[in-house]
């Protein structure tokens, strides 16, 4: 089967090296997310072993790493849901796959969507995805930042292989930037209003109080 590998949003080997220029190597690039996302609540669908979702979320100094990787099972796809701690907005996806014909075709991206399968995946559209060319350096995809302001959770499609029966994923990673989630300044503003009177109002009708003679 015949795939177009381009680079598009990719120069592994340029944005790999940018990202130690000057920076401890436990770091990376100053953007990385990785102490952002919500490790243990990362779920992988259709994996080999299905606990192993998290394992790739690794550290940066990491990245390299290929005795820990995500594999699919019955056939060569895979969804991995990814929540982050707070708001993101993100920048770009890093991942590490392969080797070889296990390296995904592309990978389908759809920010806070819940509760996604096999079963309705196929029917929407990603907001954007990119083709993974075959290799052994961690790939920098570079997303379009407007369609991806206000990330709480990114959800990761594999559709297919590059020929093998099986896909094979080693690292995940993002860069962007993270704040606090938005709700939060809004309960801080509701409950600085001066609400007592509003409360023993409340408070009344609750005692049921009734008028002398009824």
């Amino acid at each position: 089967m015949a795939h177009n590998h381009s680079h598009v949003g990719c120069n592994d080997e340029s944005h790999d090296h940018d990202h130690e220029h000057g920076l401890p190597e436990e770091v990376g690039h100053r953007d990385n997310l990785y102490a952002r996302i919500d490790r243990a609540n990362v779920v992988a669908l259709n994996a080999e072993e299905s606990d192993m979702g998290p394992a790739v979320i690794k550290p940066w100094d990491q990245r390299m790493d290929e005795d820990t990787y995500l594999e699919s099972d019955a056939d060569d796809q895979l969804i991995v849901r990814i929540p982050f701690t707070g708001a993101v907005k993100l920048r770009a996806l890093l991942l590490k796959a392969g080797p070889g014909d296990q390296t995904p075709a592309k990978v389908a991206l759809f920010p806070n969507v819940e509760n996604i399968d096999f079963s309705d995946i196929a029917d929407l559209k990603p907001v954007q995805e990119f083709t993974i060319p075959q290799g052994r350096d961690v790939g920098e995809y570079h997303v379009l930042p407007a369609k991806f302001p206000n990330v709480t959770s990114i959800t990761l499609f594999f559709p297919a292989s590059q020929g093998a029966d099986t896909t094979r994923i080693y690292y995940i990673g993002f860069l962007g930037q993270w704040s606090e989630r938005k709700f939060e300044p809004v309960i801080t503003v509701y409950e600085s209003k001066p609400n007592l009177a509003d409360h023993d109002k409340i408070q009344g009708l609750n005692t049921n109080w009734s008028a002398p003679g009824t």
